[in-house]
């Protein structure tokens, strides 16, 4: 074999100098000129980036192709300030990390810089850093800068940009992909360059076009970054736990909801759980990872809501009749995973005013449509549980239940691991054996790789509480087999009794919370959690209840200038002199942002309209229903739609059902019948809690879901229930008028903690 081991394509894509990354920055000035010094880690590289402060509005970039020393780099420094002694010579502005991008409002170019980071991991001895200061800076030097009329709305989309925290939940590395998954990362067949992960995507677009690279830019990643030394018996390991939230159709819980034509869903998250071995530095390393996603319904659905009802309609647009942008977005999750797409759906079974029932059977004909045009061996997999129908009974084990699915959908996806060894080049970079070539350790012994192939997609009505419990699960799973594929541990199972399970549960509940608090406002609702740690009931009771008014607060109060800021900061909406400015149009549900889309989402705001008897009658295309009444009626012939009935124990009926149940087997495998409801692949595992754990009030709970999908089988097993862990989390949401956090006469100390979280005393 050659002595020089071929380096992952992940690894050479990334922008560098001579095996040298740019890590620290520091930024001069003229009159004329910003002068941005970048140097390596080991300060052997040091490059010159020029940025042109002589134009109002333009952004003029230029690199100096040149690798200096550093004194060679010091000696240019003294001719430029020597050269511009007339003007005020060259000045020294601050130290930095990085550009986060560049933007224009209505007037300047400004520069987002990263002041301050500190180090949160290390994966395969590639730092990752989370932001502790940025600052934002204008280009053009004073005596250029124009002295705009519109200088009032240049401030407040200044203002606005920075409400951004790049401090919270930002997170970046010099030269680990980390908007990738591990296996793509070090898989050369699986590299690319998505960027649905990076947030800053368009502030960079500018430098990119103008250098043809990233080597002055970090690339942002939005969500959690966790990474933990913990142990099993007397043997150590590192687990990183991420979570990566798309810039597509981002934005807060009640303004982004469902799928957009494109097939980008609201809340969309990929998590990935990393274990590494525990070894001295220079040995070769077992690694193993496994990712999973949520993401709001892939419907057209949405919430509307006034402080007048906290408790919104859910709202069914008909508007995409055969489904095209849920097949996209199905389409899109098998291009980033592969095949098997296994679908967990936790929302509730049965309601005494149909809400998220409603959705429930929609989602399930539209997977029924989609699979009939899927060969067998790629149809979705599709999974109904409803969460809060068992968390309410003491005697059912919700995470021991939702263990079992983990491990059907493990057995199907498999997950990652490989053996990397150190680069005799870098001890920076690792290669992954993952074949015959890499193995050339005479002292060690290398396994076979393994990949994940397919992907666990799990969601509730709002993918925040009941979906990180199912998250917690899954990741519980894995860590067994994990564990066991590294050799830790005989069995791959971990006990949920263990310290190692109560650890996990913990680092995932903190997950859930920032998640919660990124897109819903508060902290998760982790009743379930707490639950398992014996946590006082009354203590668990306040805390929900907090929680839910916090989560009311933030989405009624703040919402809306949180989206704005969001809309502003991923360029989905671009100011321009002489059009409306962002806070002067409708709320985000009635104009669609950005200088390119299409008019479809102003076109399904005015076909989505409420009442304001406090929202009795839902309005969907030409479809009237009263939700409190047991008639639905429609305007047309080409369709009618079903008797909902809010005392009934139908929920959205659709289809006919009449067959009697087919009886599971009482095992700990998961029963999956292949060939159910016709062409959907629909698994039935409400029998997984026929054991002793069934709910008291089971005959009040049951969906007749009179003619589900599940054409031959009964309520009893059809669809089945797939968990909500419903606390009173779907509260009200954006009111547009209301941007300002002490709105509606709420104290400064109560708008605080809806702003910062933490603990709260009544």
């Amino acid at each position: 074999m050659d002595s020089e081991i071929e380096q992952p394509d992940w690894i050479t894509e990334v922008p560098k100098v001579n095996n040298a990354y740019l890590q620290k920055f520091r930024l001069y000035e003229t009159r004329s000129n910003f002068y941005m010094i970048g140097r390596s880690k080991n300060r052997s590289v040091w490059r010159v980036l020029k940025i042109d402060r002589s134009e109002p509005t333009e952004l003029n970039i230029t690199e100096d192709p040149t690798t200096y020393t550093e004194i060679e780099c010091c000696d240019l420094l003294k001719r430029i300030h020597d050269g511009n002694k007339s003007t005020g010579g060259l000045r020294f502005v601050c130290t930095c990390y990085g550009i986060v991008g560049f933007i224009k409002f209505l007037g300047p170019y400004y520069m987002l810089l990263i002041t301050k980071r500190r180090k949160i991991g290390v994966i395969c001895g590639h730092a990752v850093y989370a932001i502790t200061k940025s600052e934002i800076l204008p280009i053009p030097n004073s005596t250029v800068q124009p002295s705009i009329a519109y200088s009032k709305n240049e401030n407040r989309y200044k203002k606005l940009l920075c409400s951004v925290d790049l401090t919270k939940d930002f997170y970046f590395s010099y030269s680990y992909r980390v908007m990738h998954s591990f296996q793509k990362n070090i898989s050369t067949q699986e590299s690319g360059n998505e960027t649905m992960f990076v947030w800053n995507e368009f502030l960079t677009g500018t430098i990119h076009n103008q250098l043809k690279n990233n080597l002055w830019t970090v690339q942002l990643v939005y969500g959690y970054f966790k990474q933990v030394k913990l142990s099993i018996g007397e043997k150590e390991f590192k687990l990183t736990l991420i979570a990566r939230r798309s810039r597509h159709y981002a934005g807060t819980r009640y303004l982004k909801r469902g799928v957009n034509e494109k097939g980008r869903v609201a809340n969309d998250v990929e998590t990935e759980q990393i274990v590494f071995e525990d070894v001295p530095e220079g040995f070769p390393v077992q690694i193993s990872s496994v990712v999973q996603n949520r993401g709001s319904i892939p419907l057209f659905w949405s919430q509307e809501t006034s402080r007048l009802n906290i408790k919104p309609d859910i709202i069914v647009s008909k508007k995409d009749q055969r489904y095209d942008a849920t097949r996209l977005h199905f389409e899109n999750l098998t291009k980033r995973y592969g095949n098997p797409i296994i679908i967990l759906n936790l929302i509730k079974t049965k309601e005494k005013k149909p809400r998220e029932s409603l959705l429930r059977v929609e989602f399930a004909h539209a997977i029924e449509l989609i699979n009939k045009d899927l060969p067998e061996e790629n149809r979705l997999k599709f999974l109904h549980w409803d969460l809060n129908k068992y968390s309410r009974n003491k005697s059912t084990n919700v995470l021991a239940l939702l263990g079992k699915v983990a491990t059907y959908a493990l057995n199907l996806t498999g997950f990652f691991y490989c053996q990397v060894v150190p680069n005799s080049m870098s001890q920076e970079l690792l290669n992954c054996s993952r074949d015959d070539e890499n193995h050339n350790a005479e002292n060690f012994s290398f396994k076979p790789p393994k990949h994940q192939t397919g992907v666990l997609r799990t969601n509730c009505i709002d993918c925040l509480d009941r979906t990180n419990v199912a998250q917690f699960a899954y990741g519980w799973a894995a860590l067994g087999r994990q564990l066991h594929t590294i050799g830790y541990i005989d069995t791959p199972v971990i006990e949920l009794d263990s310290i190692l399970a109560e650890d996990l549960m913990r680092i995932y509940e903190k997950m859930g919370d920032t998640l919660a608090l990124q897109y819903g406002g508060s902290a998760a609702h982790n009743k379930i959690f707490c639950q398992r740690r014996g946590q006082w009931k009354a203590a668990t009771q306040s805390q929900e209840f907090f929680r839910t008014l916090q989560r009311y607060y933030s989405n009624a109060y703040m919402d809306a200038e949180k989206q704005d800021a969001i809309n502003v900061f991923l360029g989905h909406y671009q100011p321009q002199i002489g059009k409306p400015a962002l806070w002067e149009m409708d709320s985000d549900q009635h104009y669609n942002v950005g200088s390119q889309g299409s008019n479809f989402s102003v076109e399904r705001s005015r076909l989505i309209k409420r009442s304001l008897s406090v929202g009795n009658f839902l309005y969907s295309d030409n479809i009237i229903l009263d939700a409190n009444s047991s008639i639905g009626t429609t305007q047309n012939d080409e369709g009618s739609l079903p008797d909902i009935t809010s005392e009934s124990d139908s929920s959205y009926p659709r289809y006919t059902n009449s067959t009697s149940p087919e009886e599971s087997p009482n095992s700990d495998v998961v029963f999956y019948k292949k060939n159910s409801f016709n062409c959907s692949n629909f698994l039935d595992v409400d029998w997984l809690s026929s054991s002793g754990n069934s709910c008291e009030d089971e005959t009040y709970e049951r969906s007749t879901l009179v003619g589900s999908p599940m054409g031959g089988r009964s309520s009893d097993n059809v669809v089945n229930e797939m968990c909500t862990f419903a606390s009173d989390s779907e509260l009200c949401s954006n009111v547009k008028d209301a941007r300002s956090p002490n709105a509606g006469g709420f104290s400064d100390r109560f708008a605080e903690w809806v702003t910062h979280g933490d603990i709260m005393f009544p």
